[in-house]
């Protein structure tokens, strides 16, 4: 059953158009905002140097400070408005000149804010006592002392410049062609007894079809289909990571993780702890994909069997009940949360159809203009895509939490990490409150595949496209990487973390075309932040289940406080200590509770 009338979404409130004087108007306001900072930078910034009195300091950081608040309230509202053209359908050709005019526009920023860095780094010195003389600049403390740490990594003020300009026609374009390629290829494949053309988001939700004739189809179709376009998207990754390693190098990093760990806001010492944990855990999940495979009758799970469903459910969920499905479970966590949810249904802030020219896969993102967000997701009707939407509005709330707190923009600066954490929690809510509602086993064991599939895939899958990213960085290093060459790693990759749960024939070698969050210069390793938050989550869900409705305002404040401390900081206000690994175990404790329920079950 198709789902019904999967909304698209509606910013219709932040711009009549993109070729509205309205839209003008801010973007030349923007324009505007980035030359007045950069006549400050120079003629007054400038002048201010460690030796100056710790009172102008201050003065000149909450100058600073305000300036780009509101630089990014209206660089933040024209990015969101554009991708919401961009996302979901590529071919808009006016979409696509007027983000080319904003990138071009917005270099400045990153310039700005480097120069603003390299500043605060040389007056490092007296930020502490400087912190105390402003009530502005004591609010952004965080801001300040962060900025202060990573302007070590900053290349001289010419190179960054370079780089930032360079950017455009160099990684930003390479992810561009990733994206366009991805979303504006499309197949033909015969569904319901005709013959479709199915863009590659719909082919790659075929995974998960309750017809294993169709997955297998689907999984073939794919195999078929990404061969066809290998060539520019190697090239793509390539340009991409060879500039990564590049700038790492000339920064002084370490290595890719190094930036990525200090975006994250993690030390080595916690990721390499956490990472050890999921390590641990493989056999426990090698148990579900054996137990699993055995439902079907075989040894080893093939990989179009890995997101399919088992169990008796509901086979389709049209749009309008998976909103009343997801409404009604989060009301039992809050009705803040309830209520957040239920406007983002009734304003169209959800672009859930499945269409030509949109790109695959969901996220969440902030329109500051209006404080709100929107949602993209690919609705197919299916428990997973239930459990996205939910994962999805997650986000929104976390970004809600911060709006009704009034953050400005530099303290709602949230690491990847800590990003997924509301997200993931409402993935548990809804999963394990529809545990309470079962009639039979074969229902519950239902919502445990949703669960354990999603679990594998972020804590095994996730593992895997680590260890790709970093082999692939590795060997960018010495040389280009063929297509072929990728899709080694990313074989090899899968083979090191499923092992034997997986029928080593039917593995996924392609996975790294159409994932987006390989082809980002800026976000390199966005995976195991997804493991983070599912643990963290599961962990912060534990405490909830001990405390009940009193956990809910702290973990509101907890969201509402991410872009304003590390990981470890924000973890300890719960008792969370990220550096041992008992945290880690005790959290995967929990999935491996579902593993063997899951397999207890007939």
């Amino acid at each position: 059953m198709a789902p019904k009338n999967p909304p698209h979404w509606d910013l219709s409130n932040v711009y009549p158009s993109l070729s509205s004087p309205q839209y003008a108007a801010d973007f030349k306001k923007m324009q505007q905002l980035l030359g007045e900072q950069e006549s400050y930078l120079a003629e007054k910034v400038s002048q201010v140097d460690a030796s100056a009195a710790e009172a102008l300091i201050a003065e000149t950081a909450s100058v600073l400070i305000e300036r780009f608040n509101q630089i990014l309230l209206l660089a933040g509202t024209l990015r969101s408005y554009l991708e919401s053209f961009i996302s979901t359908d590529s071919y808009n050709k006016e979409a696509q000149k007027k983000l080319s005019e904003y990138e071009l526009a917005s270099v400045k920023t990153d310039q700005v804010f480097m120069q603003a860095r390299a500043w605060l780094g040389k007056v490092a010195a007296k930020l502490p006592a400087a912190l105390k003389l402003n009530e502005n600049v004591n609010a952004h403390a965080f801001f300040v002392k962060e900025a202060a740490e990573q302007s070590k990594y900053l290349m001289s003020t010419p190179e960054e410049t370079l780089a930032s300009e360079l950017n455009l026609s160099g990684a930003n374009g390479w992810e561009k062609l990733q994206g366009t390629v991805t979303s504006q290829l499309s197949v033909d494949f015969e569904l319901d007894g005709k013959m479709q053309k199915l863009p590659m988001p719909a082919l790659i939700n075929m995974r998960s079809h309750p017809d294993e004739d169709t997955r297998r189809r689907g999984y073939e179709a794919e195999n078929l289909a990404w061969p066809t376009v290998k060539e520019p998207l190697a090239a793509a990754m390539n340009g991409i990571k060879g500039e990564v390693n590049t700038l790492n190098r000339h920064r002084g990093r370490k290595d890719a993780v190094h930036s990525s760990i200090d975006i994250a806001r993690l030390d080595r010492e916690t990721l390499e702890t956490m990472l050890e944990a999921m390590h641990d855990s493989f056999p426990m999940f090698r148990k579900y994909f054996k137990a699993k495979a055995a439902r079907f009758g075989v040894k080893q799970l093939q990989w179009w069997n890995l997101f399919a469903a088992t169990g008796e459910s509901k086979s389709a969920y049209s749009f309008d009940e998976a909103r009343e499905f997801i409404l009604a479970r989060f009301e039992e966590f809050s009705p803040d949360l309830s209520g957040f949810a239920k406007r983002a249904f009734e304003h169209n802030w959800i672009d859930a159809e499945q269409r030509d020219g949109k790109r695959g896969g969901a996220f969440c993102m902030d329109v500051p203009g209006v404080g709100e967000s929107r949602i993209m997701c690919n609705f197919d009707g299916s428990l997973d895509q239930v459990s996205t939407l939910a994962h999805e509005l997650g986000h929104g709330f976390h970004n809600d939490c911060m709006v009704k707190a009034g953050k400005t923009e530099l303290q709602k600066n949230t690491p990847m990490t800590l990003a997924e954490t509301a997200s993931i929690m409402c993935e548990t809510i809804v999963t394990n409150a529809a545990l309470k509602l079962v009639k039979n086993p074969q229902e519950e064991l239902a919502i445990l595949e949703t669960q354990l599939i999603g679990d594998s895939q972020v804590i095994v899958d996730i593992y895997s496209r680590y260890l790709f990213e970093t082999e692939v960085f590795k060997r960018r290093e010495k040389s280009e990487l063929s297509a072929d060459e990728l899709c080694e790693i990313m074989e090899q990759a899968q083979k090191d973390t499923y092992g034997d749960g997986l029928d080593p024939k039917y593995l996924q070698k392609w996975m790294w075309t159409w994932k987006p969050h390989y082809y980002s210069a800026a976000l390199s390793f966005y995976n195991y932040p997804y493991a983070f938050g599912l643990l963290f989550a599961t962990g912060l869900y534990a405490i909830y289940q001990q405390r009940g409705s009193a956990f809910v305002t702290d973990y509101k404040n907890l969201l509402a406080s991410t872009g304003e401390g590390t990981a470890a900081d924000l973890a300890m206000r719960f008792g969370i200590d990220l550096r041992k690994k008992s945290f880690w175990q005790g959290s995967l404790k929990v999935i491996e509770d579902r593993v063997n329920r899951y397999c207890e079950i007939k």
